[in-house]
């Protein structure tokens, strides 16, 4: 997977707006070595189908604010896993059962293990003991 300052935007705008929602367990795939159809897979988990539909909508509206205009958003009337494809991002948001069954690290991480999102954050969140301090 590509060092986090070269993430694309795109991918940046893709994590934010899951971690926005408290998506679970967010993974990156580099896939442009298996594939022509899209260079990054961000995988995420929801806990309810109301959930994973609002992760993958807020995805969706946070990429189209940005300019990038969503290619096609598919399973969004079940909520059990739905796909939002971005082009060169695709992002996948699945409940955990349906993750455990698919298994699409395991499937696409053929040469490399996918990266977790919390190593390739670029900046600590802010405390609430940092953020009074500023204000006052």
């Amino acid at each position: 997977m590509p060092r986090p300052t070269s993430l694309s935007p795109l991918t940046k705008l893709a994590i934010g707006a899951l971690e926005d929602l408290k998506g679970q367990d967010i993974k990156l795939l580099d896939v442009r070595k298996l594939t022509t159809v899209t260079d990054t897979m961000v995988i995420c988990t929801g806990t309810s189908n109301r959930h994973v539909s609002s992760l993958a909508q807020n995805v969706a509206e946070v990429s189209k604010k940005a300019g990038f205009r969503p290619m096609g958003v598919e399973g969004k009337d079940t909520g059990e896993w739905v796909l939002v494809d971005l082009g060169d991002v695709v992002v996948h948001v699945m409940q955990s059962q349906a993750r455990a069954h698919y298994q699409l690290e395991k499937l696409w991480a053929v040469d490399e293990e996918p990266v977790a999102v919390t190593t390739i954050k670029s900046k600590p969140a802010k405390s609430k003991t940092t953020k009074a301090k500023a204000t006052k």
